[in-house]
């Protein structure tokens, strides 16, 4: 656990980016992501790792996996302990919103960012191409373990990624209020894939601190503020 930036500095570098991008700020009273003294820290990398693989099969599903291949690869790659009881639903018997689904191709994108296996997470631009190919090669029946030793990941400094965070913290609300008033939003990318990006840091960094509970489980992230 290291000690996290100052918050202040942080969200003014955030507001920065946001005036450069031609966005509507915050209000003042907008939430610091956290307070000064706290400590922050990454999930462990191999935690990470086993939740990118699940949304990976996620995704694939929503275009055209069958649910034997998703499900067989889950239980020979030991995974299925990592599935929450939506995307279960989802695998399994195509319950659920599979527009959501389709959408996690960018939490997928921030966590491939936070393992090292991504460049950038600019938020005008859509996720790299060569994000397919990082990923586990799911038709050549590539299994977990195997992805992770051809994978090695680096994961990104803590202190980088709640830089990050907050700007996304920042964006989301941005991008959705900028969408309400049907002004133009910056580059290729809208309201719901900063959402996901944003669902994928903040479930990633952890903090601790006072005024933090225990790290939330996938589905318990809150994006409502």
């Amino acid at each position: 656990m290291k000690a996290a930036p100052d918050p202040r500095a942080v969200r003014d570098a955030s507001l920065d980016e946001l005036e450069r991008l031609g966005l509507p700020l915050p209000p003042p009273a907008f939430p610091l992501v956290w307070e000064p003294g706290d400590g922050v820290e990454l999930r462990a990398t191999g935690e990470i790792e086993a939740r990118v693989a699940v949304l990976h099969v996620v995704v694939a599903r929503c275009f055209g996996m069958p649910t034997e291949i998703a499900m067989s690869w889950l239980l020979s790659s030991h995974l299925v302990d990592f599935v929450t009881p939506p995307e279960w639903q989802f695998v399994a018997g195509s319950k659920g919103d599979h527009r959501s689904f389709v959408l996690h191709h960018d939490a997928v994108f921030a966590l491939a960012w936070v393992l090292g296996l991504s460049r950038h997470l600019d938020p005008t631009a859509p996720p790299e191409d060569r994000l397919m190919q990082q990923m586990p090669d799911l038709p050549g029946g590539e299994l977990f373990d195997r992805w992770r030793s051809r994978a090695l990941v680096a994961p990104r400094d803590a202190i980088e990624a709640a830089v990050l965070l907050d700007l996304y913290y920042c964006l989301d609300w941005a991008f959705q209020e900028a969408e309400k008033a049907g002004a133009p939003v910056p580059g290729e990318v809208d309201s719901n894939a900063i959402g996901q990006r944003r669902w994928g840091l903040e479930w990633a960094v952890v903090f601790s601190g006072p005024y933090h509970e225990d790290p939330p489980e996938w589905e318990e992230v809150d994006l409502s503020v």
